[in-house]
C-alpha cells in the first residue's frame, strides 16, 4: 500500500514537472517598446505576474518595425512555444497565417479579433472607460476646454476619444473637445517629442485637461501637462504615479489580465479560443483613484464616477462604440 502511494506520488510529480517542461509561453509586444508604461508594460506585466507565481520562463519580444511581429509569431511557434501571445491589433493578420500553420499551437491575440479554432482574442470596450474619464475630465476643466491626443490614426484610437467625448459631455454638454492624432504608421506610438507638441497646442488653445491614448508617445503628453501645470490622463497601465498631482486619472486597460490568463490557461490545461470582450463590468477597464491623484477628485467627482461605472454596468449608459459606424454622436 505505502509503495503503492509513493508510486503514484512519483507519477503525479512526474506529470506536472512533464507539464512545466511542455510549457513554454512566449509574448509578442506591439510596436513602442516593452517598457512604455502604458500598452506593452502591462503585458510585460502580466507574463511577470505569471513567471513569479509559477517559477516559469517566458520569451518575449519587442517588434521594432510593423514587419517584424508575423516574423516573431512564427519564429515562437516553430520552436516549439505554447502558448503565443500577441498584443496589437497591428499582428491580426499575421496570427491568421500563422496560427493557420500550427492549428496545434494556442496563440492569443490582443485588441483585435482572429476566428481560428486556436486562437483567442481578447478585446476590450475602450469607449467605456474612456467614458468615465471623460466624465472626470469634464468636471474637472475649469476652462471648459478639454483634449484627447491619440497616437496611430486608427478606428481603436478613434474609440477611445469617442467615449471620452460623450463622458465629458454627460456632465458638461457645451464642453469643448481638441483632438490629435500623432501619425499613421507604428512610428506612433513611440514619438513622445511629437506628443509634447500636440499637447502644448492644445494647451495654447486653452485646454486644461488632456488624456493620452497613444502608447510611449504618452509619456510627452504627460510631461508636458505637468510643466504647463495643466491636468493630463494616462492610459492603459496606470500612470497616475508619473506625475502624482498633475495625472487626473488613468483610464487602466487590463492588458496584464488577457496574458496572465492565457499563460495560466494553458498550463492548467483549460484554454479556450473564441473572443472575449472585457468592458465596465467586467473590471475589464476602470478609471484608476490611488494615493496618487486623490487630492485631485473630489467628492462630486468621485460620486459621479460611480454613478456612471453602475449606470453602464445597469445599461442605463449605453456608451457609443466609434467602430460600429465611424462616427461620434456630438
Amino acid at each position: 500500500m505505502k509503495k503503492s502511494l509513493l508510486a503514484l506520488l512519483s507519477v503525479v510529480a512526474m506529470s506536472t514537472t512533464a507539464l512545466a517542461a511542455d510549457l513554454k509561453p512566449a509574448l509578442v509586444y506591439g510596436t513602442g517598446g516593452k517598457f512604455d508604461k502604458s500598452f506593452n508594460e502591462a503585458a510585460y506585466n502580466g507574463a511577470e505576474k505569471f513567471k513569479k507565481e509559477t517559477g516559469i520562463a517566458y520569451r518575449d519580444f519587442e517588434p521594432t518595425g510593423d514587419t517584424q511581429g508575423e516574423q516573431a509569431i512564427r519564429n515562437f511557434a516553430s520552436r516549439g512555444f505554447n502558448p503565443v501571445v500577441a498584443v496589437s491589433f497591428a499582428w491580426t493578420s499575421a496570427m491568421e497565417k500563422v496560427a493557420q500553420e500550427f492549428p496545434n499551437t494556442k496563440f492569443v491575440i490582443v485588441d483585435s479579433v482572429v476566428d481560428k479554432p486556436n486562437v483567442r482574442s481578447v478585446v476590450y470596450k475602450e469607449e467605456e472607460g474612456s467614458y468615465l474619464v471623460g466624465v472626470l475630465a469634464g468636471l474637472a476643466s475649469k476652462s471648459g476646454k478639454i483634449g484627447f491626443v491619440g497616437g496611430m490614426d486608427i478606428p481603436l484610437i478613434r474609440k477611445f476619444e469617442c467615449g471620452y467625448e460623450q463622458g465629458a459631455r454627460s456632465v458638461k454638454s457645451n464642453i469643448e473637445v481638441f483632438q490629435n492624432m500623432t501619425g499613421t504608421t507604428g512610428a506612433a506610438w513611440n514619438d513622445p517629442v511629437r506628443g509634447g507638441e500636440l499637447t502644448k497646442n492644445q494647451i495654447d488653445q486653452g485646454a486644461d485637461v488632456i488624456y493620452a491614448a497613444a502608447g510611449a508617445t504618452g509619456l510627452g503628453v504627460l510631461q508636458t501637462a505637468a510643466d504647463n501645470k495643466k491636468l493630463s490622463i494616462g492610459v492603459d497601465s496606470n500612470q497616475n504615479h508619473l506625475h502624482p498631482g498633475s495625472v487626473l486619472t488613468s483610464m487602466v486597460k487590463r492588458v496584464d489580465l488577457a496574458v496572465y490568463n492565457a499563460f495560466s490557461d494553458v498550463k492548467n490545461d483549460k484554454f479556450t479560443g473564441g473572443t472575449q470582450v472585457l468592458g465596465v463590468k467586467d473590471d475589464g477597464v476602470m478609471a484608476a483613484i490611488d494615493d496618487n491623484n486623490k487630492s485631485l477628485i473630489t467628492p462630486e467627482m468621485q460620486s459621479a464616477v460611480e454613478k456612471a461605472k453602475a449606470d453602464i454596468i445597469d445599461g442605463k449608459v449605453k456608451v457609443h462604440d466609434y467602430t460600429t459606424d465611424s462616427a461620434c454622436p456630438k
